[in-house]
């Protein structure tokens, strides 16, 4: 699979599979499922409620762990030094695991003002081997600042809803001058609006490929890792299919033009508490 190197110089798959909102029965299967569809990066969080399944899926697919990337996500309630190191023991023990791949801060939650306590904790938790890399969710610039100017460190990731409706290119931007990978949630968006658009089933008809290969394309060729579910079988072999074909400029461009700037999950990460 193609991989995108991180700034810590960590590879990381260019596509994920998302675990949200499967509950532990169904994340039990579809996890494992996906790993034998040649999914490596599985995308988990506390809040999803699903770490248990995840990491029964991970076991009963068989696959080595040095194989896969798992990542999953502090909450907002486990914000600060010592609630944070509690956090990812709880998680790996859910999982089974004796590392994550990746963890992130879930959403910033600035109004509690703990989120810097919450990264220093994770950058102990790196150095000690229990996550190899570290990164944020739902951060701006402004507290990934905040994060740079207390502990000289910069997040790997930044895991953010784009796609194709809101694509928030001064974030990304932002994420290229700075050497963040940026990962998209939902990058297909939330019901059937992304993929039922006209542009997007022309530009299907046109390549022969999938509305949602398409979506999935360009985010791979506008350098975003997608992060995507899906419980079907067969959809997860077609998603995986986005390497050896490209979306022409003429193309790209017409699903540049779909950007609204309306965020579909209409949470701010200045004022949203997540817990």
């Amino acid at each position: 699979m193609i991989e995108h190197t991180l700034r810590d110089g960590r590879k990381i798959p260019a596509v994920g599979f998302g675990t949200y909102p499967l509950k532990n029965v169904e994340a039990e299967v579809h996890v494992s499922e996906a790993i034998l569809n040649g999914w490596r990066l599985i995308d988990t969080a506390v809040n999803y409620e699903n770490e248990i399944g995840v990491g029964r899926g991970i076991k009963f697919s068989g696959a080595d762990r040095s194989n896969l990337f798992v990542q999953t996500k502090v909450p907002g309630r486990h914000h600060g030094y010592e609630t944070t190191k509690a956090s990812l023991q709880e998680s790996l023990e859910r999982l089974g695991l004796d590392y994550v791949d990746m963890y992130l801060i879930h959403w910033p939650n600035p109004m509690n003002n703990k989120f810097v306590d919450t990264w220093r904790a994770m950058i102990e938790l790196r150095d000690a081997g229990l996550v190899k890399s570290i990164g944020v969710s739902n951060f701006l610039p402004e507290h990934i600042e905040a994060l740079k100017d207390a502990t000289g460190e910069t997040p790997t990731v930044n895991q953010v809803e784009v796609q194709p409706a809101y694509q928030q290119e001064k974030l990304r931007e932002y994420h290229q001058q700075n050497a963040i990978v940026t990962q998209a949630w939902s990058p297909l968006g939330r019901g059937k609006d992304v993929l039922d658009h006209d542009v997007i089933k022309d530009i299907a008809r046109e390549t022969g490929c999938t509305p949602a290969q398409v979506v999935l394309r360009w985010n791979v060729q506008s350098n975003i890792l997608p992060i995507v579910k899906t419980a079907n079988d067969k959809r997860q072999v077609e998603n995986l299919q986005l390497f050896n074909w490209e979306l022409t400029e003429e193309q790209m461009n017409r699903i540049k033009m779909l950007h609204t700037g309306i965020s579909f999950s209409g949470f701010d990460p200045r004022t949203h508490q997540e817990m």
